[in-house]
């Protein structure tokens, strides 16, 4: 779900100078429907302030030695329009990047973060369709296809993406609310079953593995920020072995409370897909782990139950260290990583993987923009 990482962004706004637009010219808004056209939307929207493409995924090797990896792409813009959009080097968005491996067998996990302006051969987002790129990272999409590449160090990943069930659109056809006031949500939509092969090195480097799984695309685009009011967010990325998968999101508040505008989807097994609100939903805490680098502590193990739809499922960590604290590009700490579990699904056992993100736990979000 990845709400409001604009807030996340401030400590690079203010590097760079950024006069103010004229009065007439403002970031538009998440607000109402949004006309959905694809390939179209899975590309830039400039006019937002900020977007993101967000990739992970679970992977095995021949072994069955078990693998995740993160690969995002943010845009931010800086100013709603450049100083002379017919110089390459004029400065409107900023491009962060964040990728990471985690090596189940060997409880390894390494992260890099990149930063760009857009400029020639550095970074960007085409308009159209899916083509982001950033220092030599990138993502495109060739028809159904979809080719991701990074490479840091010993670690790296080239790996193929094919849809195999058609994309969800979050909250009310897209329009994915984040709190109660006017503009406080984004345009939201995902590819949550991407069929994946390829090649990963993992981070004690050494030659490529042969690789095959499932992966998991968000797109959100918006022009808002967290409210003063709260610190941070928990999102849920799991898919089940029957073929269902459910995405949740709660926003915390600094009281305690969760925003009543949190809310899921749960996706069928046949692609169709059904909205869940908070109190549908319930997440438990089973136990918590705390980082030596950051000291915080974060939920280290979950269960998760949606009575209408006959899920209890309990998932860990497949590492328990998986955070990334990226000082170089975004400013926060978070934690990021591949979970699996085992419990109920409509009566029936089943198994379940995918990937947990917690913010707000190593220092508030909320009110940073």
């Amino acid at each position: 779900m990845r709400p409001w990482i604009a807030a996340l962004l401030v400590t690079l706004l203010s590097s760079f100078p950024c006069p103010e637009a004229p009065a007439q010219e403002t970031w538009k808004q998440a607000v109402g429907p949004w006309s959905w056209s694809f390939p179209r939307d899975h590309g830039a929207h400039p006019e937002f302030r900020t977007e993101w493409w967000y990739f992970t995924g679970n992977l095995r090797d021949a072994a069955g030695n078990r693998y995740g990896y993160q690969l995002t792409f943010f845009r931010q813009g800086v100013r709603l329009r450049a100083s002379d959009p017919r110089n390459p080097w004029s400065l409107r968005d900023l491009y962060p990047a964040h990728f990471a491996i985690t090596d189940a067998r060997t409880g390894a996990f390494r992260y890099a973060e990149q930063i760009s302006r857009a400029g020639p051969g550095l970074a960007g987002a085409a308009k159209g369709g899916l083509n982001v790129w950033n220092l030599g990272w990138s993502a495109k999409m060739e028809g159904s296809l979809i080719r991701i590449r990074a490479q840091h160090g010993g670690m790296g990943l080239e790996l193929e993406l094919v849809p195999r069930k058609p994309l969800v659109l979050h909250g009310d056809r897209g329009l994915s609310r984040k709190g109660p006031g006017r503009g406080q949500a984004s345009y939201y939509y995902s590819l949550t079953d991407l069929a994946t092969k390829g090649t990963i090195r993992t981070p004690g480097g050494g030659a490529p593995v042969s690789v095959e799984g499932a992966s998991w695309l968000d797109r959100e685009f918006s022009s808002n920020a967290l409210t003063k009011d709260q610190e941070g967010w928990d999102w849920f990325s799991i898919r089940l072995s029957d073929g269902r998968e459910l995405m949740l999101y709660f926003l915390r508040k600094k009281d305690g409370t969760v925003e009543q505008e949190s809310s899921g989807t749960l996706v069928e097994a046949d692609g169709r897909s059904l909205g869940l609100k908070t109190g549908e939903i319930g997440v438990e805490v089973l136990a918590t782990w705390t980082s030596q680098r950051s000291g915080g502590r974060y939920p280290g193990r979950w269960r998760i139950r949606v009575p209408a739809a006959g899920i209890d499922l309990t998932i860990a960590p497949l590492v328990a260290e998986q955070e990334l604290i990226t000082e170089g590009s975004t400013g926060v700490t978070y934690w990021e990583g591949a979970v699996d579990g085992r419990g109920a699904s409509a009566g029936s056992p089943v198994t379940c993987e995918g990937y947990v993100e917690m913010t707000g736990y190593a220092g508030s979000l909320g009110g940073q923009f």
